[in-house]
């Protein structure tokens, strides 16, 4: 009988499983704490428990399950909040406030009924992945039960429409002499990835309905971006920010190693929020994941790969789902205790040295894809990253930075000056700004946003470098030209680059009228530098009451009025044109 031989913390040795295998899910003592097996010696096996072994002695049984750890994949997962393995928080609230050591509950519900739709029917041939049927999960998914991977044949039995337990079968297909039964839930090992067919290039962004990201640093479906950013930067209100108004079909959002109170706002947050498009709430398109800081080290581990095989699976399904990792740093830090209890030697900073590895296994499962010669979806993932005191040299950013096409820096000075989001618009980076330009530049007719982006830029990068002048000399000691672009960059950052994230009206920002306030802010500019040449001074200027309605137009101008930009920027040429006429 397989008995513990060691425990020290949450790493555990036990002798006599020569028949177990890396990856295996083991119970161990008599609470059946759950454990993976990590290493084997012979018949010593070492055993990454995922609970408190506090109370485990010499001697206790361990019972090898003979799988990996999975999740359960089929539909109850919509609106569902999970703990790092897949568990149902929902289920230990029934028992108790606190998670109890050795209880197990399945993923998904086994009496409630769903209304199963077919869409094949017997003789049909199907292959791996292709759909079966249909059930009306929530108001804003329909789940398609698929054909399980390395499973093919014809239709033999299917279903008919009508109220079915996820355990029962809706389906049978045969194989030569092989029949399969399929029900409409499945089981996959987090730890590997779920194939497809081939990945396919960058064509549409994701729409964050955040100003600074969306125009300035886009990042596209199926794309890979992280937030490095120090204590208060506002990481994880951005976060919250994206998992609300990212324009995709499924949000992910797993709160890694968070503090509870963090966690406890989305879970507070979430049931009453309203989603952008149908106002239905946002809970019937999210999958929350939840392992906070005083929850077992080793089920933070877990998480990130029980959420990104969730997305995984609703990819395959044709769906575009964001998932959002808060924080990859807490995530690194687990592997870093984990990897100290087994004596493993540290790498930089104490983390092991596959770390870069990890970080790669997780990010490289993002991507938009073929799934099926006839279906397509996406996986985009935003990780949050919490380098100690701010310094991007530490290996959890920089291994990150090398993985992602999309770098979102926030920004402790901007913070501090409460300039929400802190994104630095200097150092922040997007690959996706050729890809995406044609998808821009469609959205708004006579408005190219490639070029209106590079003006926007150019000014912000020269604002930057005319700051250190105006330290040292003040501002009143510079030419006029230089004045303007001082004040318009001003005009950018508050009108433009500062969203408020608690005001409804400014919250979330479509495309269409990013373009137009650009467009409107860059106007301005381009025609006050005409009236500079006419030796009008930039003081008469920047006092002009177009300039206020400029800084309101963020919040006073609706998507339901753009055509209000058209009377800005008319006013903008009447108050220009009589300073003008005042000077001839």
């Amino acid at each position: 009988m397989p008995e513990v031989i060691e425990a020290w913390g949450l790493v555990v040795k036990a002798k006599g499983l020569k028949n177990s295998f890396i990856g295996e899910l083991v119970y161990v003592g008599k609470e059946n704490l759950i454990g993976e097996i990590i290493s084997l010696n012979k018949e010593i096996a070492t055993i990454q428990v995922y609970e408190d072994t506090t109370g485990l002695k010499i001697g206790d049984e361990v019972k090898p399950s003979g799988e990996f750890l999975s999740i359960e994949l089929g539909p109850g997962l919509i609106g569902k909040v999970l703990d790092g393995l897949g568990r149902p928080l929902q289920e230990f609230l029934k028992e108790s406030y606190f998670i109890k050591k050795g209880f197990t509950f399945e993923t998904l519900n086994r009496e409630r009924k769903w209304r199963f739709i077919p869409k094949v029917k017997p003789g049909d041939y199907l292959k791996e992945l292709d759909i079966i049927g249909e059930v009306p999960e929530t108001f804003l998914i329909t789940h398609k039960i698929m054909v399980p991977l390395k499973m093919k044949g014809r239709v033999i039995e299917i279903a008919r429409e009508g109220e079915y337990k996820i355990s029962e079968t809706i389906c049978k297909i045969q194989d030569e002499d092989k029949i399969y039964e399929v029900k409409m839930y499945t089981k996959w090992p987090v730890r590997k990835k779920r194939p497809v067919l081939r990945y396919l290039p960058a064509s549409e962004p994701l729409i964050t309905g955040q100003r600074v990201l969306d125009f300035f640093f886009p990042l596209a479906k199926g794309g890979r971006a992280i937030i490095p950013g120090g204590f208060g930067t506002g990481k994880t209100v951005l976060q919250h920010q994206l998992a609300k108004f990212s324009d995709v079909d499924i949000i992910i959002y797993i709160g890694c190693g968070e503090r509870g109170n963090e966690m406890t706002q989305v879970l507070k947050d979430f049931p009453v929020l309203k989603d952008p498009k149908t106002k239905r709430p946002l809970l019937e398109r999210t999958i929350l994941i939840a392992n906070t800081s005083n929850m077992p080290v080793t089920a933070r581990e877990a998480s990130i790969y029980t959420g990104i095989t969730i997305a995984e699976y609703f990819r395959d399904q044709g769906y575009n789902v964001a998932l959002m990792a808060d924080s990859t740093s807490r995530w690194a830090e687990a592997l870093r205790e984990i990897s100290a209890r087994l004596e493993e030697i540290p790498a930089e900073e104490g983390y092991p040295a596959y770390l870069a590895s990890k970080l790669a296994e997780f990010y490289e499962r993002a991507g938009r894809c073929k799934v099926t010669e006839s279906r397509e979806g996406s996986v985009t993932v935003v990780g949050a990253v919490s380098p100690p005191g701010g310094d991007f040299s530490e290996p959890v950013t920089v291994y990150s930075k090398q993985l992602v096409n999309t770098l979102w820096i926030l920004d402790k000075e901007l913070a501090s000056q409460r300039h929400f989001p802190a994104i630095s618009w200097i150092q922040s980076y997007s690959e996706f700004i050729e890809k995406l330009s044609e998808w821009w530049d469609a959205q708004s007719e006579g408005i190219k946003w490639s070029e209106l982006r590079k003006k926007a830029m150019r000014i912000l990068k020269e604002d930057e470098n005319l700051q250190k002048i105006v330290r040292l000399i003040g501002t009143e000691a510079l030419p006029d030209p230089q004045k303007l672009l001082l004040f318009s960059a001003k005009l950018i950052k508050e009108g433009f680059l500062q969203q408020l994230a608690f005001e409804e009206r400014d919250n979330f920002c479509s495309p269409q009228k990013q373009l137009e306030l650009m467009h409107t802010l860059i106007y301005f500019y381009e025609r006050a530098q005409k009236l500079l040449k006419k030796k009008i001074p930039v003081s008469k200027i920047i006092k002009l009451p177009v300039v206020n309605e400029l800084l309101r137009a963020k919040i006073e101008i609706t998507d339901k009025d753009l055509d209000r930009f058209k009377d800005l920027r008319r006013a903008i040429d009447t108050q220009l044109s009589y300073l003008e006429r005042e000077y001839e």
